[in-house]
């Protein structure tokens, strides 16, 4: 991994928690595929800037604003493709859980173009608040 990769300085740009402020690192028609098997109702595409900020919403109010992105590893592929392994905790009725995932990004001409945000089955460790 080189760290002047463009894509990789595209992402480290990237602040989830302020989509406001990372809206102009998105094309106009880029794509978030969700998928977690765990979180039906947040499965599916979102569309845009805008529909992308949307589902990062819905993700902090469903995780009542828990959720936290630690990246391990970006490895970036050809000159468009970076793969990122996360490791994602978030509180959801009462259990703090936490899942390794898997994103792949594509970014073109500086800008993040589609992403493919990968949930397995099963959670990496589910511990009850309080423990």
């Amino acid at each position: 991994m080189t760290a002047d990769h463009p894509a990789l300085a595209v992402l480290q740009q990237l602040d989830t928690t302020n989509m406001a402020a990372s809206a102009h690192l998105f094309a106009e028609v880029a794509l978030w595929h969700y998928s977690n098997p765990n979180l039906p109702d947040l499965n599916g595409d979102y569309v845009g800037p805008a529909g992308i900020s949307t589902f990062f919403a819905k993700l902090a109010e469903k995780s009542q604003g828990t959720c936290q992105l630690e990246p391990v590893s970006a490895t970036p592929v050809g000159p468009e493709l970076v793969v990122v392994q996360s490791r994602n905790t978030l509180t959801l009725e009462a259990q703090i859980i936490t899942v390794d995932v898997v994103v792949v990004w594509r970014v073109v001409a500086g800008r993040i173009q589609e992403v493919w945000d990968i949930v397995p089955c099963q959670p990496t460790e589910i511990r009850h608040v309080g423990d």
